[in-house]
């Protein structure tokens, strides 16, 4: 199995830095990892809501260009998608793999989220709570989930 990982903004905190190698290196006893981190778009405070759908279509556009050719089953991580516990997470992706998709790439958005171009591209949309998390540390928690799948 080919696991793709593509999400906005940098991470600078070390301490995620290191989670996320060591979840990587774990992973990749068992298939092929990539992480592909693209530069956020910098918004000013308070954007109006015209600036903010602005900034999405914009992140958009990078996370589409790697993508667009990629022959691969789309989740997009989004607040509104459906809900699994870590067991039913496992079972979907294993089921995904039997089903002859060999390849996931998984979406992290920006702090504004995802652009619609992006969402309706996605096969699935899940969500890992109905909480807020900064984007960096979904990162680190979507490695972790998926290093209980192996």
């Amino acid at each position: 199995m080919n696991i793709t990982i593509i999400s906005i903004g940098k991470i600078k905190e070390a301490y995620l830095k290191e989670g996320i190698l060591e979840y990587k290196k774990r992973i990749s006893r068992h298939c092929n990892i990539e992480v592909i981190e693209l530069e956020d778009e910098k918004a000013p405070e308070n954007l109006s809501p015209a600036q903010e759908e602005e900034v999405k279509q914009k992140e958009g556009k990078k996370i589409l260009k790697h993508i667009k050719n990629q022959d691969g089953y789309i989740i997009s991580l989004a607040i509104q998608g459906k809900q699994y516990s870590s067991g039913e997470f496992a079972s979907h992706i294993k089921k995904l793999s039997l089903k002859g998709k060999d390849s996931v790439i998984f979406i992290i958005g920006g702090s504004l989220g995802l652009s619609d171009e992006v969402l309706r591209l996605s096969n699935e949309q899940i969500s890992f709570s109905k909480m807020t998390f900064p984007h960096q540390l979904m990162r680190l928690i979507l490695l972790e989930q998926i290093s209980r799948i192996f």
